[in-house]
């Protein structure tokens, strides 16, 4: 992060000695860099301790943005040449249909575990699968 009135770049923990040290240096206001290029980010915050949080700039946002859609491109581009390469048979494998998108995370059951009478504190636990 960035201080404008120590014009200091501070790790967290640095950070969080320094503007703690009093109420006046805690009122200055401090830009939060870029994780990636450590460029100023529109987040800003004052106080004596503020939380580590990882923020991007718009710049990387983009750049990533550009190479996901490039990724994309070149994904699609493979998908055609292996179906242009397949030999018609449609026969799935592994038996789930191939949907792999349409897989969804639900809980196995509806009831509550049984409460164990040498516990103290209650327990929760739960149980997810995959339903396709």
């Amino acid at each position: 992060m960035y201080c404008e009135s120590d014009q200091a770049i501070l790790c967290w923990d640095c950070d969080s000695r320094v503007h703690g040290a009093n109420f006046l240096v805690a009122k200055h206001q401090r830009t939060l860099l870029c994780h990636l290029c450590q460029s100023p980010t529109p987040w800003n915050g004052s106080g004596t301790k503020l939380g580590p949080t990882v923020s991007v700039c718009d710049n990387c946002v983009d750049q990533n943005d550009s190479r996901e859609e490039i990724n994309d491109e070149e994904t699609r581009d493979d998908d055609e040449e292996e179906e242009e390469e397949d030999d018609g048979s449609e026969e799935d494998y592994d038996g789930d249909g191939g949907d792999d998108e349409e897989n969804q995370v639900v809980p196995l059951s509806s009831t509550a575990p049984p409460v164990s009478s040498s516990s103290t504190s209650e327990e929760c636990s739960a149980g997810f699968t995959t339903r396709r």
